[in-house]
């Protein structure tokens, strides 16, 4: 067929690559065009596509195209370029100004940034898609003048729109069903100003934003209204009544993440067409006026009240419930309820698949009512007062996926006939920290589906049915705290899926199964389940076992969790959480593989050496016998390695020091003898994870190993060195004659040349014989280069600085110079010989990093300037060290100046001081997370990272060390948890991942130190509480004043105790517990401003702009 005769070409979901902007047909007949899902990664311009005048329909997405069409036929009416990486605002607004004829346009999931562009031009457009980008600023006022009457879709959800929605008005949107401004950084109260012109609309969405003030109540003209969310905002006060009036087309309404009190108006009778209420993640406390509203809604099916302050008997909403024949999901989740589910709730709502009761304050039996419900898929009763055996019948329910019952007192046994009479839908199923008894069933292996398996914690005893090995779903095994016996299945090598075993704490016996690697380093990222978990890493104790727990965690109160005994008694660091882990699906590789506290015998399989993805081997407290394996050296991920208390022989082997991940390291309590390797991570840890081992001996024990050796080899090679130092004796002595003659012809010449090297020679000695740190962590192993190596500087008065010169100024680094030290290293003062003061940090835990990656890293870090940073002047690699220089900071810390009382700190920050720390400090973060390309999330914002120079100007310090570790953190690292105690917002404590709104959090206990002048954790003050409950508790029962620092309000006549609550406020804001609520740093800049307009404040604030005043561009880093 000749080209000008096809007219649709699809050539999506390929792999093809090249340049789009060449080749274009002088006549092509295209009409329509599908190029998505390839891997195109250039610019599509000049003459793709020039010659085709017909087109009309052009998918581009998901490719990696960095701008748009330009430029592009007349008469498309369809174009696609979501999911790219476009990021040129000219090339969006020369799309826009050539779209008379477009109808789709979808930008979506791209780089586009400035302000809203103008669409003015679009009259034709029916759908606009520009959500997931990064597009700033208010609504423009001209948008008010903006007609689109053919708009029927408008999304510009997941921005950075800010100002108030009010500010949103479209002057024609007759035609418009569906408007999304959700994920944005908007204010006011709502609703959108002319959305009552909008008859046709069906869609609202202003979630997740910064609205405030009571709930809005919308226009009546709003007939057609569906959909409706307000969640994730500030809004207060009660439902309104006349929210009611859309209930005549509304479906679904979702108020969560709001603080709204009561309970539900009696005009919501009138809501007999909704489906959908969410009401979670509120204050709503009036059970009677929520349950029996919710009764008449005789359409709804999915009710979610989850996170409230509902109390009293579980059978008043469930009997109230009986109207709603159609119901599928209830979830009830995180309330004080009572008593347990009432006979003939499940007659009555026959269609229902999910019932969420986790934490609240169910107690007796689990109710047989439960298996009633046919249809129920999903169950959860987790954090319960629960007892006695699971009743048959709910083991028995034919569609049930999650059977979800943990921290309970549930005993009985796990039925035989599991899975069996064609009942094997069961996904999940987690029942730890129960006293359930009695055998794993062998018929567990008919539960073909089975993902996650947590059965420890129980009284579990017989064999691990070796049937398990069948379950090629298997992500999650964990039977660990149980009295199971007999050898470990080598079948388990078999499960396709599996990255998490746990079996620690048994009396399991034999010898380690090398199937168990069966599976290394096959990868595919997949997802194991929907369920939202927490692993809580423990950090030893007397009443600590394993390397860990992994709790299923949606539903339940972090603070509930805290309060969990077994939690509570070993101390643990929460790691990471997530809706999802990665899976390996049908290419299983382990991640974690905990046998510790059991029986094992025989040695360590060498197979576990290319288990490459593994992040935690705790194979401790048991009986392995022979030697490490050298092969262990291929465990390139591993984070945890614990081999302690066996009978192990044998050397550590140096491959160990390869591995750049190793954060925690045992291997105390074996027979291992000779040199410890001292190279890579090795050197960090501390004497008690190599004790009780009589052979061992190096740096790390301070035990020197003896001349003779402990190996035959040591001993030869001594004594060849013994002979050959004989030989080198004689032949000295007839070198010396000869040379005497020569030397006396010489030294006249020498003797000038020996004046001249006098005094370097005298130099190199003094810098030889500098003593090192008292620090254990300073050793300058694996020096090649020369002491004269240049510092690698970003500022010209620097430019000659070498490393000897660092040497001198720090007196070898000792410990008179050491000013401080922190979780990334120690910081040395060095005052250089031209007067400079400099700062030198010392980095730790980074010796496994490659030079490239550490100077790329650094050369990046350099590129960032801000007033309110400290800047990175310089760096250097020696060895195995790394050096960092950084302009010294005259008054130290924030936290030595304001919690030192012996230095005199205090009483040198008055208010206005405290308040231009404050501003100082935001100004710095708020630079890293939206000025730089991509966002810098600092990870450790707190008072002692908040440095001051001489005119008390705050400076944000550490801010890149979060991406020079980044290397460390893999996606499911065991390291410990980012950020230090008192600062670290709830989130971290279920999630590894970390962001700008945990920065937000961090900051704001850094507000609460000025205005309160306590540190975040003192026992003296709080007891078990911290800064942050207790101001919480102070708030809550109103008593402000009592917060503020006494001195400061002694010391400062001046202070308004109107000023301090609004800085309060702010505080408290950035300290909520939910991170969507919480404001960007954007926005805590904006509130300061506003309360300098408010308040006259003589402290300065630049506009909004966090830009260093020497340039206004964005600092645009490598990815």
């Amino acid at each position: 067929m000749p080209l000008r005769e096809l007219r649709d070409v699809d050539l999506s979901r390929n792999s093809f690559y090249g340049n789009l902007s060449h080749g274009g047909a002088d006549d092509c007949g295209f009409v329509s065009v599908d190029l998505s899902g390839n891997n195109f990664s250039e610019a599509v311009t000049g003459g793709f596509l020039s010659g085709c005048g017909r087109l009309e329909k052009l998918n581009l997405s998901r490719n990696s195209v960095p701008g748009g069409i330009h430029p592009f036929s007349a008469s498309l009416r369809l174009l696609d370029l979501s999911q790219n990486r476009i990021s040129d605002e000219g090339l969006l607004n020369y799309t826009l100004s050539n779209c008379r004829s477009l109808t789709h346009l979808n930008l979506s999931s791209n780089k586009l940034s400035g302000g809203l562009p103008d669409f003015s031009r679009c009259a034709n457009l029916e759908a606009l898609d520009l959500s997931r980008n990064g597009i700033s600023g208010a609504f423009p006022p001209t948008l008010g003048s903006v007609s689109l009457p053919a708009l029927g879709v408008l999304d510009l959800s997941h921005n950075n729109l800010s100002g108030d929605v009010s500010g949103f008005a479209l002057a024609g949107c007759g035609n418009l069903t569906a408007l999304d401004l959700s994920s944005n950084a908007l204010t006011g109260q709502g609703p959108p100003a002319g959305l009552a012109r909008c008859a046709n609309l069906q869609e609202l969405d202003v979630s997740r934003n910064a609205l405030a003030g009571t709930v809005p109540s919308l226009p009546v003209g709003l007939a057609r209204l569906a959909r409706l969310s307000l969640a994730g905002n500030r809004f207060v006060g009660t439902v309104p009544p006349d929210l009611a009036r859309l209930c005549g087309s509304l479906r679904e309404l979702d108020l969560s993440a709001n603080r709204i009190e009561g309970g539900l108006p009696s005009t919501f009778t009138s809501c007999s067409s909704l489906e959908t209420l969410n009401l979670g993640h509120n204050y709503l406390s009036d059970v009677n006026s929520v349950t029996s509203i919710v009764g008449t809604m005789t359409s709804l099916k999915s009710l979610f009240m989850p996170f409230n302050n509902l109390t009293g008997s579980l059978q008043v909403p469930l009997l109230a419930l009986a109207n709603c024949t159609n119901l599928e999901a209830l979830d009830l989740s995180a309330n004080e309820f009572t008593g347990n589910v009432p006979t003939g709730f499940c007659s009555s709502v026959p269609r229902l698949k999910k019932l969420l009761l986790a934490d609240n304050s169910l107690s007796g039996e689990v109710s047989p009512e439960i298996g009633r419900c046919a249809s129920l898929e999903s169950v959860d009763l987790s954090f319960n007062g629960l007892e006695g055996p699971i009743p048959i019948e709910v083991w028995s329910l034919p569609r049930l996926a999650d059977l979800v019952m943990w921290a309970n007192n549930l005993s009985g046994e796990i039925p035989d006939a599991l899975c069996s009479n064609g009942i094997s839908a069961l996904q999940t199923l987690i029942l730890n920290h129960n006293a359930i008894s009695g055998n794993i069933p062998s018929s567990i292996g008919e539960c073909k589906d089975l993902i996650w398996v947590s059965l420890s914690g129980n009284r579990l005893t017989g064999d691990i049915p070796p049937g398990i090995g069948g379950l090629e779903s298997l992500a999650i095994l964990q039977l660990g705290n149980n009295s199971l016996s007999g050898s470990i299945p080598p079948e388990l090598g078999s499960c396709r899926s599996l990255i998490w075993l746990d079996l620690n704490s048994n009396a399991l016996a034999g010898p380690i199964p090398p199937t168990l690697a069966a599976q290394s380093g096959l990868i595919a990222p997949g997802i194991v389940s929907g369920k939202q978990f927490a692993f809580l890493r423990n950090e030893g104790g007397t009443a600590c076992r394993g390397a860990g727990g992994l709790f299923e965690f949606s539903g339940i109160r972090s603070e509930r969790l805290e309060s969990f005994p077994t939690v509570h008694s070993c101390p643990s660091t929460r790691i990471y959480t997530g809706m999802a882990v990665y899976t390996f699906a049908n290419n299983g590789s382990l991640i974690y593989l905990d046998l510790s506290y059991n029986s094992l015998s025989a040695s360590i399989p060498a197979e576990f050496g290319p288990m490459y993805y593994l992040q935690v081997l705790n194979l401790g407290h048991n009986y392995l016998t022979g030697p490490i394996p050298d092969s262990f050296g291929g465990l390139k991920e591993v984070g945890v390695l614990d081999l302690s208390h066996n009978h192990l022989t044998g050397s550590i082997p140096g491959t160990l020091g390869t591995l750049t991940f190793l954060s925690d390291f045992d291997v105390s309590n074996n027979n291992l003898t000779g040199l410890i390797p001292s190279s890579g991570q090795l050197i960090t840890f501390p004497a008690s994870r190599f004790e009780n081992n009589s052979g061992l001996c190096g740096y790390q024990l301070s035990r020197p190993c003896s001349s003779g050796g402990s190996t035959g080899q040591a001993g030869t090679r001594s004594n060849n060195h013994v002979g050959k130092r004989r030989i080198f004796g004689g032949s000295m002595l007839i070198g010396i004659a000869v040379s005497i003659l020569i030397i006396a012809t010489l030294i006249l010449t020498l003797y000038k040349l020996r004046k001249n090297q006098k005094t370097e020679e005298l130099r190199v000695g003094y810098i030889d014989s500098l003593p090192t740190s008292g620090s254990a962590s300073w050793k300058l192993s694996g020096v090649l280069e020369p002491l004269s190596i240049n510092i690698a500087t970003f500022e010209k008065p620097l430019r000659k600085l070498t490393f000897a010169h660092l040497l001198e100024a720090t007196n070898g680094f000792s410990a008179e110079s050491l000013i401080g030290s922190g979780g990334f290293g120690e910081v040395y003062k060095a005052r250089l010989k031209d007067g400079c003061v400099v700062a030198i940090k010392k980095l730790i835990h980074v010796t496994g990093q490659g030079d490239r990656e550490f100077m790329a890293e650094m050369e990046t870090i350099g590129k960032i300037k801000h007033r309110n940073l400290v800047p990175l002047l310089g760096y250097c690699k020696i060895g195995d060290e790394r050096l960092l220089v950084y302009e010294y900071m005259k008054f130290g810390s924030l936290e030595t100046v304001l919690h030192d009382r012996t230095k005199g700190g205090a009483s040198r920050l008055d208010w206005n001081a405290r308040r231009k720390i404050a501003i100082g400090s935001a100004r710095g973060l708020a630079f890293l997370h939206h000025s730089c390309i991509p966002h810098i999330i600092h990870r450790d914002m707190k008072s002692s990272n908040v440095l001051l120079d001489e005119n008390l100007e705050a400076r944000v310090s550490d801010f890149g060390m979060a991406r020079l570790m980044n290397a460390l953190d893999t996606h499911l690292s065991v390291s410990t948890l980012a950020g230090t105690p008192g600062y670290v917002p709830p989130e971290y404590y279920q999630s590894f991942r970390c962001t700008t709104k945990g920065d937000v959090y961090s900051y704001g206990v850094v507000l609460l130190e000025l205005l309160s002048g306590k540190r975040p954790i003192d026992p003296s003050e709080f007891g078990d509480n911290n800064l942050v409950g207790w101001v919480k508790q102070l708030v809550k029962e109103e008593r402000w004043c009592e917060v503020f620092d006494q001195e400061l309000m002694d010391g400062c006549e001046s202070v308004g105790e109107a000023e301090l609550l609004r800085y309060l406020r702010i505080a408290c804001e950035c300290l909520d517990d939910r991170p969507f609520r919480r404001p960007t740093m954007i926005q805590v800049m904006a509130m300061f401003k506003e309360l300098q307009i408010d308040g006259d404040s003589d402290v300065i604030l630049d506009g909004l702009s966090v830009f260093d005043e020497s340039s206004r561009e964005k600092v645009v880093l490598p990815v």
